[in-house]
């Protein structure tokens, strides 16, 4: 008899279920999470605005930035359960099966068609400590996914501080009063050109702020943003 055959049917089941809604795995399964969870990789809502990303009734956009324009591929809250909120704190603990689909799906996603009008990619820096300890830096291979599909060079051209912290960790008022000195540019400054920041995830926005601020301050003539998920 094997393992399987002596478990009750209830339990043997339990390996089949996604991980996500805890329903039946189907033909859209990947990584342990069935399609209907997958197809929780929800748009931005059509009117949102061309610089914040989200849907105001003011025509000049509320939003502190030092970008012109700004886009995410899609809502962190879309789904159910909602698949940002999940998909995120589990790959950055190390799940690495949803960050090969999810990037996968990152490579096929429609981009905004402003951003085949830019010079060079880079991305939102991760402190180097927490880099080494996740092992790799989400922003940075999403970015390089992005550049692929442009055809423009990737550079590596933020470096975040060893004691900025992590902003996942923060409150929204604490987020929004992060440093100018949190980021910097690395190396020599910028021959002018639009830069393309791409992230992970845009929340209140302030890491992109600092992001395009340094980038500006470097040299760039004008940011462009865009990240996999806009928290809404």
């Amino acid at each position: 008899m094997s393992l399987s055959q002596g478990l009750p049917r209830f339990a043997a089941g339990a390996f089949l279920l996604c991980r996500g809604c805890l329903g039946p795995l189907d033909d859209g399964a990947e990584a342990g999470l069935c399609g209907r969870c997958w197809s929780g990789l929800l748009p931005l809502a059509e009117e949102r605005c061309p610089r914040c990303a989200l849907v105001h009734g003011e025509e000049d956009c509320p939003e502190a930035t030092a970008w012109s324009l700004g886009d995410a591929l899609w809502d962190y809250h879309g789904g159910r359960p909602p698949l940002g909120a999940l998909l995120l704190p589990a790959i950055k603990a190390g799940e690495t099966g949803w960050r090969r689909a999810l990037l996968d799906r990152a490579a096929l996603a429609p981009l905004p068609p402003w951003a085949a009008k830019v010079d060079l990619v880079t991305a939102a820096p991760t402190a180097l400590h927490r880099r080494l300890i996740r092992g790799f830096d989400l922003a940075e291979e999403a970015g390089r996914r992005v550049a692929d599909r442009l055809e423009r060079p990737f550079q590596t051209l933020l470096a975040k501080a060893w004691h900025s912290g992590r902003q996942a960790s923060r409150t929204e008022s604490h987020r929004r009063r992060l440093s100018r000195k949190a980021v910097s540019l690395r190396g020599d400054r910028l021959e002018g050109g639009t830069v393309l920041l791409v992230d992970d995830v845009w929340t209140t926005g302030t890491t992109l702020l600092r992001c395009a601020q340094a980038l500006k301050a470097g040299g760039a003539d004008e940011v462009r943003v865009l990240t996999l998920f806009r928290a809404l």
